[in-house]
């Protein structure tokens, strides 16, 4: 009991201090754990048994919800063609995992998968790089209104 509440702080704390970088990164990390929990329900035969439904169901409609959070904090003013281009794919990620959920297709589900951790690669690569890049230089100004 003790443990899962000293987690639950920590994980609290690493949110509330994160970085924007750091909070895309751990959106993207969520997001994969689901998507591979889901796809770990799945037997040998890639069938779905019963049992595993409503959990399966479940891991998809969170990793959903965590890429339709990651669409809605898009600025795409300042984002440009890249935030189009993740729009785009944030888009067609929630209609394949619509798709995979009816379906119960285990193939279109890893497709998803595997992007979703390219993609969170690529994301925990630019966190890090821009959170050791150095801070831009204090200027600073002379109060003359006393």
């Amino acid at each position: 009991m003790a443990y899962n509440q000293a987690y639950n702080a920590y994980k609290t704390t690493n949110v509330k201090t994160a970085s924007q970088g750091r909070l895309v990164v751990l959106l993207y990390e969520e997001a994969v754990r689901q998507l591979s929990s889901a796809s770990s329900m799945y037997d040998a035969d890639k069938k779905l048994p019963v049992k595993n439904i409503e959990k399966f169901g479940n891991a998809i409609l969170k990793a959903q919800e965590i890429i339709t959070e990651l669409q809605v904090s898009l600025d795409m003013e300042k984002g440009g063609e890249i935030a189009s281009n993740l729009m785009a794919l944030y888009i067609f990620f929630n209609k394949q995992l619509t798709e995979a959920n009816i379906k119960k297709d285990k193939d279109v589900l890893d497709s998803i998968l595997k992007m979703m951790k390219d993609l969170c690669e690529s994301w925990t690569q630019a966190a890090a790089s821009s959170a050791n890049a150095p801070a831009a230089p204090v200027q600073q100004t002379l109060n003359i209104e006393g």
